[in-house]
């Protein structure tokens, strides 16, 4: 094997979060080699719904959360092509008075820890964002800055914008080994041994045998997630909606597709990389669909598919320096909902390895809270 390729900064996963702080790594003048074993965006950053939401978020990760929405707003190159952001807002839907009672509960929430971006409106406010909503609706939690972009086209900006700043960027580099040499990190694959002084694993659910090879336990799990498409239909919605009591997260896109998704949870092996489709859920969001928008009914599904995230027990992201081991970093267990994530999370991770201390809003996505 040739002589070790040299690093400030290895990161292990080309998911939106490695990307993103690569982009970010490379900006301020570090060197960074990424390996991905597959292609970026392969995994659970290609495969998912696209919500960039911040409404709904468990409290520790509310202040990441927006952060980010100011970086999806402001970065320029998640503009202005196919892939890119679009601020829609995201709206749940409330389908009782039990609901409504949940979203006054939600919203006194977060006033109380002085959040107010998720605002609560009525049924007649609701009619105007989403003149098609079933009758039945009471009311929702809605925030105008919120939307949706396609994942893998995200994910592709971040990487080129890395690519740019200088950061290598390996493809078809599955990792076969990572030993700790001195102050440096020792991470090989089939083709290379990357050295490095600072080592960051964001590898979704794989992260947890990576973290293995480096002396540590992180308890991430593997789940699956399935989504389903339509066939187009004449546009009848604007903004990314799910529901209070209900597994549902519904958008429409240009093209007149309508993708359905939200809690739908299915089998998982990450060994063989698959998660089995059940068509039984599937028809169950259908009908969560047609209860809101009845028209849908007759609507056909021309596709569906799958994909793994890794999960933490407590389904809170898990985003800092390792509790016990120098120079190791970890960026995994997003539970599903770590997309809109992506930027804030690669700008901290960046802030982190260039020797800040954790900032205390983000003290609750710590992996120490493991230990």
């Amino acid at each position: 094997m040739s002589h070790p390729v040299e690093c400030d900064v290895i990161i292990v996963g080309g998911g939106i979060h490695g990307v993103a702080a690569a982009y970010f790594l490379s900006k301020k003048g570090l060197s960074v080699v990424l390996l991905e074993r597959d292609t970026c965006g392969r995994c659970a950053s290609g495969v998912n719904a696209g919500g960039v939401r911040t409404l709904g978020r468990v409290l520790p990760e509310i202040p990441l959360s927006l952060a980010s929405s100011q970086l999806w707003q402001t970065l320029d190159f998640l503009h202005g092509f196919d892939g890119a952001f679009v601020r829609t807002g995201q709206i749940k839907v409330a389908e009782s008075e039990q609901d409504m009672q949940i979203l006054r509960e939600r919203r006194d929430l977060l006033a109380k820890h002085g959040f107010h971006h998720e605002k609560l409106i009525d049924k007649d406010q609701v009619r105007q964002i989403v003149p098609a909503i079933a009758a039945h609706v009471e009311g929702a939690l809605w925030v105008s800055t919120d939307g949706f972009a396609f994942p893998y086209l995200i994910v592709q900006a971040f990487a080129h914008q890395a690519r740019k700043y200088g950061a290598q960027i390996r493809e078809q580099s599955p990792v076969n080994a990572i030993e700790k040499s001195g102050n440096h990190w020792r991470v090989s694959t089939p083709e290379h041994t990357i050295a490095g002084k600072k080592l960051l694993l964001c590898a979704g659910v794989w992260t947890a045998e990576l973290a293995r090879l480096c002396g540590e336990h992180i308890p991430v799990t593997p789940g699956g997630l399935m989504l389903m498409v339509t066939q187009r239909v004449p546009h009848f919605i604007n903004p990314v909606l799910g529901a209070t009591s209900r597994g549902l997260s519904f958008k429409q896109f240009a093209n007149g597709t309508v993708v359905i998704g939200g809690a739908l949870e299915c089998e998982a092996d990450a060994r063989q990389n698959h998660a089995e489709l059940d068509f039984s859920r599937l028809a169950n969001s259908a009908r969560i669909v047609t209860d809101l928008f009845p028209f849908l009914k007759n609507v056909s599904i021309t596709r569906a598919w799958s994909g793994i995230d890794g999960y933490a027990p407590d389904h809170t992201s898990i985003i800092g320096p390792s509790a016990s081991v120098d120079n190791l970093y970890y960026a995994c267990g997003f539970s599903s909902s770590g997309f809109q994530l992506g930027p804030a999370s690669g700008q901290y991770l960046a802030e982190l390895i260039t020797d800040h201390a954790p900032n205390p809003l983000h003290q609750g996505l710590l992996p120490a809270r493991f230990c």
